[in-house]
């Protein structure tokens, strides 16, 4: 072999590459890894949430609440209806026999007025509204205004107590 060939051959035991790899002290970290995963994280969170408009309202709970004798209370049930106007109901509960006429607002009102009147008349004391979940406040507002019409001194709008 000539020097010339010599010069091209490659020894297989020299495996070392022709440039180092610059050795990192164990107190220096490479970040950048962590970092890049760190932003494709926070874009995928980004774009997969969803912003909900429509979230219900978290109310506080009541710190003053008083019992009401149920048997000395006048009980008007306010449910939500099929239409836009609420269903009201004579007693507690949705018994179809005890529903007031919703087809004209005004009549419905005077017959919560009459009920009302007869109710106090009979001795109770107090109403009680008992409303569905989902029943709007617009209708637990005018069923407040035909017993204020009534005269009666104590209304009580019945919640739930959660534990």
């Amino acid at each position: 072999m000539t020097d010339l060939q010599k010069e091209h051959v490659v020894d297989v035991a020299d495996d070392q590459p022709v440039i180092r790899r610059r050795q990192l002290d164990d107190s220096e970290m490479d970040i950048t890894p962590m970092i890049d995963i760190t932003f494709l994280l926070l874009i995928f969170f980004l774009v997969a949430a969803r912003l909900d408009e429509d979230t219900p309202v978290e109310l506080p709970p009541a710190r003053h609440g008083t019992a009401v004798a149920i048997k000395s209370s006048v009980i008007l049930t306010v449910a939500a209806g099929d239409g836009d106007v609420a269903e009201i109901y004579e007693g507690d509960g949705k018994a179809a026999d005890r529903l007031i006429s919703s087809s004209d607002l005004e009549a419905q009102q005077a017959a919560i007025v009459a009920y009302i009147e007869e109710e106090v008349a009979g001795g109770k004391e107090s109403v009680l509204i008992k409303a569905e979940k989902g029943v709007k406040h617009r209708d637990v507002a005018r069923v407040s205004t035909a017993v204020g019409k009534a005269g009666n001194g104590a209304l009580y709008v019945a919640v739930l107590e959660v534990q």
